[in-house]
């Protein structure tokens, strides 16, 4: 890998010194402003980090220019930028206009300076600033913009543009050549389409924004009535009555609204029930549920389909009645909206108290909009809305895509359109400029403009419909739908795929495997033995309870404490699965009965307490996994509480602990603790739980942990060690007091805490090992490898942990067994990136797994060197990132590789990635539909995409570029002869063919045949599949190029040439015939070269043959008006005796094969001496 990347040498100390004083009269010169802060900023990470020693993929130019460079290296330093002329001719023009466009945009669209804000609780009316509306729009355009929209989209396009200018050019009687509707028919086809798909797009997503926005949700309200010695009266009485001196008495009242979605505002209280959208960003103040905490499923936002435990404001949690939100003086402070959905910082303040209370909120105490409330019902208050929520903020716009294919045809036309400004100006010239020249040339231009035919886009556009429909009415892929009709062909250029994890390539379903307790290992197999000993060991403690010995309890304090004897292994099963059901962070959840109301406040319904109706929750679905083990080998977690829970045995009886510390899991230390007092005995157990290589230091000497968790890594198991550390009450409070002190100091307290937490973190008993495996899609592996093969490169972006994405990049295959996988580690400075990525350019064909903080650093500093290193890796996994973190990474990739990407994901989260690709295809999954509908493309499995690809990319492609370069060989064709007649008639601007029978040679006689094109196939669907190394050879783009075009230019002029000069040569004595005879050949070579071309026969490429034939005899008998030559006819008209003669039929039977006979001859060589690689396989 680091072979082919040039490395810049080493500068010279005295270089370097006199760097670093530019660098120090820069910031001198910068004063107190800007410049002078940065200096502070990167003065340690530049200087001591020494850079320049070390050199990395960079010019020198990168550290000598000036200090931007420090912000970001852009990639056009490695080049010498162009100046002055060079610059403007090469590409400089569309910067300008670019930037000016983007500037006054933004004069237009001034963005608000998003700021901090106070809200103060249940009073929108005392907002400083006005906020944004909180409703959803996704549409593209409106009233106004629309036709204006779609009509700048198409005629953006040179094809397009071209043949408006055309047919306007019509309007003037001077240039007048044909009939108005040639020219205007199939132009206002093209854009009525277009006009009609977008129309009907755009009314959808209007209607989706309605129905979200519609949503009703409650919010409290409070009624203020006047009490009176007569009664109670209205507000609007208050003025009236205290003019007449009545003793007035306010009465608040509670009450709720219900309010749309968009009709939220910042400050509002809002209730959610169970199972509801949260409409905005908003502040946890209160909930149903008694822990004072409820769950969401973040699955639309994060793409993570685990609970996310949240909780209340204690403030307001511990407030008596819900009406006391109205009667406090409380105010919400938060920070300025910002894109991270990971953290917030805020605080409480209730000033009506003495003294008033600040409370410190963090990311716990926020409910984000677009997430759903899984358990109990919460209220919050709105703090951001519409536009400055987290969800939208994570959003991008989305774009209209335009395919590869559309561009290359784009570049063709211009060729093409300089090919016919050529022949018009060589015509002219060749007439001495005689008369009126110059209209003349315009006259040339327009008889010549065949060469670019409108029909082209009409055929590519309704190739693309039919490529859709065969899509979806694939019985191999049932359930997919083509959401983006523009596109198909997409799906046969892709390089680069990039795919979310979680319902994804997995199910996010983790089944427990493998139990290992050193000496002896379970599996699948043999739970049932787990099972007995369970059940066994818990009998046995039952009886020996129920047998009253009053010193069991001391017996077992004293044992822990003797000298250590070998256990059995039914007493080390029961320890380990105790263990298991103990220590994690798992809340088991009972469903309200179903018709239960409630009276109070909060109706908390009825709950069934059953087996069967219990969920379990918890933050992470391996806890889950180990949870519902543990219950299915007897030892089942009943309810759990901040203080306490409980486990049922198999005999029935309750055992309760108490909790005394919780230790939660974190990507530093990698591992979660709890303290726990069993109840019966009173003994203190320290549990303990994570990844070996955080546990391997913790645990007692052993000879085998680190081989088995080798053999379940390689198995693509999620391995947890799990150790105890039994302590006694003394050994415990000492621990308490240390901790609690740790907690409460000011300066370094997580190091404090961590140290007090890691002396209990010693000599551990290891009690054994888990694996747990996250269940994979249906054949991700034969799908990812067919990629592979394909030469398609596969990055996983996932919101994951960085163990949990590697383990999932081992199992399924993305990374072979035989690569190595560089973790890159976490770097938070410039100087930490350079040293890392120096790190890394020395390994060699490795998969890179880099964090998103990480790769946020390294973006910053190198983006073009982190880019370029990273597509030399045969696979990447980027961990932990946020939405726009994914749509930025496909976004560099496109724009440094100049490759076709394609986006695959499930969740909300995965639609900015799904936009910013040049393919995004959804799946209709577990976290809904909002991935599917934002997609061009939405499939029901993974497994789907292989064949998607595979055949139909590969289809769509081949016919598509067949397709195109025909109907422009057909155009071609058809101008080389109106250019040789020209010649032989002194140069005359007059057309040889008339009104109907251009129009009738575009549509009735050639387009069957010619659009029986997207039916041909050159290897048969299941010869795709089995070789998909034939896929390399699409992304080269050979079927389509400049090269493929000659060769069809070439054939034109040689067809064209042939037709008009054999007409002219055999035809002497009937020379007015020469119309009937040469369009008559025309039509018969346009035939022939259609079966040239077809590589398989379908059934309808005959009949649209022999249809387009017959149709053509048929007419012949009513347009012999049209078959004069030029406007003034020579007052020939169509003779049917004469045409009938065996004489007419041998000279255009003549013609055709001396038109078409050579290429047959060619192809057939071709095929016999250079085969391509597909017909290898298929002979």
């Amino acid at each position: 890998m680091a072979d082919q990347i040039p490395l810049y040498p080493v500068r010279s100390a005295a270089a370097a010194a006199a760097a670093s004083q530019r660098r120090a009269a820069y910031y001198s010169a910068a004063g107190p402003g800007p410049g002078a802060d940065r200096r502070g900023r990167y003065q340690l990470e530049d200087e001591s980090a020494h850079l320049d020693e070390m050199p990395l993929m960079m010019s020198e130019e990168g550290f000598e220019n000036d200090e931007s460079d420090y912000h970001t290296l852009p990639r056009a330093r490695l080049t010498r930028r162009k100046r002055g002329l060079e610059w403007f001719v090469c590409g400089g023009w569309k910067f300008l206009c670019t930037s000016c466009c983007d500037w006054l945009i933004n004069v237009c669209q001034r963005k608000k300076e998003l700021k901090a804000r106070t809200v103060w609780l249940g009073c929108p009316e005392k907002c400083e600033e006005k906020h944004p509306r909180n409703a959803i729009k996704n549409q593209k355009y409106n009233v106004f913009t629309f036709i204006p929209g779609v009509l700048y989209e198409q005629f953006k396009f040179f094809l397009n543009l071209y043949f408006l200018v055309v047919s306007c050019s019509q309007f003037v009687p001077a240039l007048k050549i044909g009939y108005l509707y040639t020219y205007w028919a199939p132009l206002g086809f093209v854009l009525a389409v277009t006009i009609a798909r977008e129309a009907i797009d755009e009314f959808r997503r209007f209607q989706r924004d309605k129905e979200m926005n519609s949503q009703l949700y409650s919010k409290l309200t409070v009624r203020v009535s006047i009490y009176t010695c007569i009664g109670l009266y209205e507000v609007a009485m208050v003025f009236s009555m205290s003019l007449l001196n009545f003793p007035l008495k306010r009465i608040k009242s509670l009450g709720k609204v219900q309010v749309k979605s968009s009709d939220i505002q910042v400050g509002d209280l809002i209730i959610v029930e169970k199972n509801q959208r949260i409409p905005s960003d908003m502040v946890f103040l209160r909930t149903s549920e008694k822990a004072g905490s409820c769950f969401i499923r973040t699955d639309q936002l994060d793409g993570e389909t685990d609970w996310k435990l949240k909780v209340a404001v204690s403030c307001t949690q511990r407030l008596p009645a819900l009406g006391d939100l109205f009667s406090i003086s409380a105010y919400v402070y938060a920070q300025k909206p910002q894109l991270d959905i990971h953290s917030f910082e805020g605080t409480f303040t209730r000033e009506d108290s003495d003294p008033p209370i600040h409370e410190s909120l963090s990311i716990e105490n926020t409910l984000w909009a677009s997430t759903i409330v899984a358990s109990g019902t919460v209220i919050g208050v709105v703090i951001y809305t519409g536009k400055e929520t987290r969800s939208v903020m994570n959003t991008s716009n989305p774009k209209n895509k335009v395919g590869l294919l559309d561009l290359e045809l784009n570049q063709l036309t211009k060729a093409l359109f300089l090919a016919l400004v050529v022949l018009s100006v060589v015509m002219v010239t060749l007439q001495g400029f005689a008369g009126p020249w110059y209209r003349n040339l315009f006259r040339f231009l327009l008889l010549f403009s065949y060469i670019i035919p409108i029909s082209l886009r009409v055929n590519l556009d309704m190739g693309k419909a039919a490529y859709g429909w065969m899509i979806m009415k694939d019985e191999n892929i049932p359930g997919t739908v083509v959401r983006t009709s523009t596109i198909p062909e997409e799906l046969g250029r892709l390089v680069y795929l990039l795919t979310d994890k979680t319902g994804t390539l997995t199910q996010n379903e983790m089944v427990f495997k493998r139990l290992h307790l050193g000496t002896v290992s379970y599996g699948t197999d043999t739970m049932d033995e787990i099972q007995s000993h369970v059940f066994n060991s818990y009998l046995q403690v039952h009886s020996q309870a129920s047998g009253h010995n009053p010193s069991s309890a001391p017996l077992r304090r004293s044992q822990s404490s003797t000298p250590k004897v070998k256990k059995s292994v039914s007493s080390r099963i029961h320890e380990a699965v105790k263990a298991i059901a103990l220590c994690h962070n798992v809340t088991p959840v009972y469903e309200a009965r179903a018709g239960v109301t409630g009276e109070t406040e909060f109706a908390e319904a009825d709950q069934d307490f059953s087996d069967e109706n219990r969920t379990y929750q918890a933050s992470s679905p391996d806890e889950v996994a180990l949870v519902r083990w543990t219950e299915s080998v007897g030892l089942t977690l009943v309810s759990r509480d901040l203080a306490s829970m409980q486990l049922k045995t198999p005999s029935g009886q309750v055992l309760t602990y108490c909790i005394l510390q919780m230790f939660p899991f974190t990507s530093e230390s990698k591992r979660m603790g709890i303290i726990v007092r069993d109840e019966s005995t009173a003994e203190i157990t320290f549990y303990m739980k994570g990844a070996d290589v955080a546990m391997s230091t913790i645990v007692q000497y052993n000879d085998w942990l680190e081989e088995e968790c080798g053999n379940m890594a390689r198995e693509g198991l999620r391995t947890l060690v799990v150790a105890k550390r039994t302590l006694t009450e003394e050994q415990y409070q000492d621990f308490e007091s240390r901790y609690s002190q740790a907690k409460l100091s000011i300066h370094d307290r997580t190091l404090k805490v961590a140290a007090v937490v890691e002396s209990l973190e010693r000599e551990m008993e290891l009690l054994c090992l888990t694996g747990v495996e996250d269940q994979l899609q249906a054949d991700v592996r034969p799908t990812l490898e067919m990629l592979r093969n394909a030469g398609i490169k596969i990055w996983m972006l996932t919101g994951d942990k960085l163990e949990t994405a590697t383990c999932i990049a081992k199992s399924s295959h993305l990374v072979s067994r035989t690569q190595d996988i560089h973790v890159f580690r976490p770097v938070t400075n410039r100087g930490e990136a350079h040293l890392e990525l120096n790190a890394f350019r020395r390994k060699h064909d490795c998969a890179l797994v880099i964090s998103g903080d990480s790769l946020e650093v390294c973006l910053r500093y190198y983006e073009h060197e982190l880019v370029e290193l990273a597509c030399q890796c045969p696979a990447v996994v980027c961990c932990r990132c946020s939405p726009t973190q994914k749509a930025h990474i496909v976004t560099l990739l496109r724009q440094h590789t100049r490759k076709r990407t394609c986006a695959i994901g499930d969740g909300g989260n995965d639609v900015s990635m799904i936009q910013a690709a040049d393919c995004g295809i959804g799946i209709e999954g577990k976290e809904g539909k909002q991935a599917s509908l934002a997609a061009d493309f939405s499939i029901t499995q993974f497994r789907h995409i292989g064949r998607l690809l595979m055949v139909h990319g590969r289809n769509s492609y081949k016919r598509s570029a067949a397709l195109g370069q025909f109907v422009m060989h057909r155009g071609l064709i058809i101008s080389t002869m109106q250019a040789v007649f020209s010649s032989v008639f002194y140069f005359a601007s007059v057309p040889l063919y008339q009104g109907f029978l251009m129009v009738g040679y575009a549509t009735i006689y050639t387009m069957f045949p010619v659009f029986s094109l997207v039916l041909d196939q050159d290897v048969k669907p299941e010869m795709a599949i089995l070789y998909p190394e034939l896929y390399k050879d699409l992304t080269k783009g050979r079927s389509l190029s400049f090269k493929t075009f000659l060769i069809w230019v070439l054939i034109s002029i040689y067809q064209g040439g042939i037709l008009m000069y054999g007409a002219l040569v055999l035809f002497e004595a009937e020379f007015v015939h020469v119309v009937a005879i040469s369009f008559t050949a025309l039509i018969l070579t346009e035939l022939l070269m259609v079966a040239l071309t077809i590589r398989t026969w379908h059934w309808l490429m005959v009949v649209a043959e022999f249809l387009s034939l017959g149709c053509y005899v048929a007419s012949l008998a009513f347009l012999n008006e049209y078959f004069g030559i030029g406007r003034v006819s020579f007052g020939a008209f169509l003779d049917v005796a004469f045409i009938t003669t065996v004489t007419f039929l041998w000279k255009v039977s003549a013609i055709t094969v001396v038109s078409c006979l050579p290429l047959y001859v060619l192809k057939y060589l071709k095929r016999k001496l250079s085969p391509p690689s597909y017909s290898k396989l298929s002979s």
